[in-house]
């Protein structure tokens, strides 16, 4: 990940400015880029795709709003945007737009690989805590993110539990790259047991988890009445 070109150049994720300690937590949305075809299938089927374009806009500026709050609440946090959808330019200026501190790809694969790398990504750089959260989250509020960084604090995973049988948010003290893959059965990404299978995956390993509040994501157009 870098820098948005508009803040402070070109340095490396997690790189040290001007003497300054490399951060120790992250919070990294992970964001779609918000255009039509590019946004997610099942709203575009029943909405249109320009419509759907325009909702994920409204929420991917809603989250990283909610994320800068949050930042400011933590001195040295680092607030990086995860991107797909996009090219690195135009990640850029996106980010840069948004309000993010760091920007990068996604890359390919399925969400938990997708989130691994993230992870790894923090953790080479010397993170000792990371939250994830995707950029669906109309209820998304910066005591949530402040919440599981505090939980971090005396646990080993913090998971925000979503209505849908997945989980809105993850948050991590380590690597622990099971919690993505699964354990003898992979996760099934997508479907309705994603938070199940985690926390059992996470009793596997003996991790102490702390859970969220549960929070409805924006996945479907079935999902859009209660934000009317």
């Amino acid at each position: 990940m870098r820098r948005p070109r508009g803040q402070s150049g070109q340095a490396h994720f997690g790189s040290a400015q001007n003497g300054q300690a490399r951060p120790r937590e992250w919070l990294i949305v992970m964001g779609r880029w918000p255009a039509p075809g590019r946004c997610k299938s099942r709203l575009a089927v029943a909405l249109g795709s320009r419509r759907a374009a325009a909702i994920q806009r409204a929420l991917s500026g809603h989250g990283l709003a909610e994320a800068r709050r949050a930042a400011a609440l933590r001195p040295g946090l680092a607030l990086a945007l995860a991107v797909s959808g996009l090219g690195p330019k135009g990640s850029g200026r996106w980010a840069e737009a948004l309000g993010a501190d760091w920007v990068g790809l996604q890359g390919e694969g399925r969400l938990g690989w997708r989130l691994q790398r993230q992870l790894g990504l923090a953790r080479r750089q010397g993170a000792q805590r990371v939250v994830l959260i995707g950029s669906d989250l109309p209820e998304l509020a910066a005591a949530d993110l402040a919440a599981a960084f505090n939980a971090l604090a005396h646990c080993d995973v913090v998971l925000g539990p979503a209505a849908d049988g997945g989980y809105w948010l993850i948050g991590l003290a380590g690597n622990w790259p099971r919690l993505f893959a699964g354990g003898p059965r992979a996760i099934a990404w997508g479907g309705n047991q994603v938070m199940a299978q985690t926390l059992a995956v996470a009793d596997q390993l003996g991790l102490v988890v702390t859970l969220l509040p549960i929070r409805h994501d924006l996945d479907r157009p079935e999902d859009l009445r209660r934000w009317r």
